[in-house]
């Protein structure tokens, strides 16, 4: 990972406790994230008796740029989100969000219950003036060589067609924004390009969508076209993007999988290991952009701050790439650039 971020007094507060493998991955991530972005500062959240034994046992440099703030308890995976919210007092995940509003922490990362990190932050953060539910959102390469812009991914099981009308107008300020997209193309996934078909909430948001002359909207885009870049910005409810990715994702690792140990075990002669060698060299390259550690990471958008949702089961590399997320959203002022953009878009389509 290249250290080509500027970063001035940058803190970062992380739920050193969410995930399926809490410290063990969250404070070896973090060290490492400390060497590669000298500027960056972090406040690890959780519980010191599991935190404080790792960072002792390291020699990393950096460790005057780490803050261990105590908490008394996690929120667990299983939790129901309206259950989590009410006991989160002193929960890593709910101190780290605290050190936002007080202005101690610019962005906010966790693995923990992706309900309970919306309803959190959208309590503690509070959301952007017209937009009813922030969404999760990813950047996701495709074969052209560049990123769209997906979501939600997760934080929405259900949505109505305004929400995915809203969901649109953050996605193209996000690819224009970040991505540097101009006049990004949006499109809404569904099971044909048909405009009859899908469900009720999805045709109902490309009527609309087709009436905002700020968006370039380019209709229904199926999931078999995910990765062939036909759209900057692909908008979904959080149920179809959660299956749609997760799926997408587990066959990815296998073909990178089988990549790596593919002819280990079968004895070929010399010249056919080395058209097997150049195949699979070829291949992994080709498929290793989109090898999910390296866009770990999707920001919570739709809030007036920076939080972003790491994959549960994120190893030490996917973790820093979530940081790097973090670095990137508060360096570039994307939240502050939605509000804006929003605001715009939204009063143009109300005259």
């Amino acid at each position: 990972m290249k250290n080509d971020i500027q970063l001035q007094n940058l803190v970062v507060a992380l739920d050193a406790m969410g995930g399926d493998f809490g410290p063990v991955v969250t404070v070896p991530a973090s060290l490492q994230a400390l060497s590669l972005y000298p500027k960056l500062r972090l406040l690890l959240v959780g519980n010191p008796d599991a935190i404080v034994p790792i960072l002792e046992a390291s020699k990393s440099i950096g460790l005057d740029r780490l803050t261990v703030i105590p908490s008394k308890s996690v929120i667990r995976g299983d939790v129901r989100p309206a259950q989590a919210i009410r006991v989160s007092k002193d929960t890593s995940m709910r101190v780290a969000l605290e050190l936002i509003k007080s202005g101690h922490a610019q962005a906010c990362v966790s693995a923990g219950n992706t309900g309970a990190l919306m309803g959190l932050s959208k309590l503690v953060l509070k959301s952007v003036h017209g937009i009813e539910r922030p969404a999760l959102t990813t950047l996701l390469p495709h074969q052209k060589q560049g990123k769209t812009v997906i979501l939600d991914l997760g934080a929405n099981i259900s949505c109505d067609g305004s929400m995915l009308v809203q969901f649109a107008i953050m996605g193209a300020v996000l690819s224009e924004q970040i991505l540097g997209v101009s006049n990004p193309r949006v499109a809404l996934l569904n099971i044909g390009s048909e405009e009859t078909k899908g469900l009720d909430n999805i045709r109902h948001a490309s009527k609309v969508l087709h009436t905002i002359s700020s968006i370039h909207y380019v209709g229904y885009i199926e999931a078999n076209d995910l990765l062939m870049g036909k759209t900057d910005v692909l908008v979904c409810d959080g149920f179809i993007g959660n299956i749609t990715l997760k799926t997408m994702e587990g066959v990815i690792r296998v073909i990178l999988s089988t990549l790596q140990s593919s002819g280990k075990k079968n004895k070929l002669n010399w010249y056919m290991k080395i058209i097997n060698f150049w195949i699979k060299k070829y291949l992994f390259n080709q498929f290793s952009q989109f090898n999910p550690d390296c866009y770990n990471g999707a920001h919570l958008v739709g809030l007036r701050n920076t939080v972003i949702k790491s994959h549960g089961a994120a190893n030490q590399r996917a973790f820093i790439a979530a940081i790097a997320q973090a670095m990137h959203s508060v360096e570039r002022e994307v939240p502050e650039k939605i509000s804006h953009q929003l605001s715009v878009v939204l009063s143009k389509n109300n005259h």
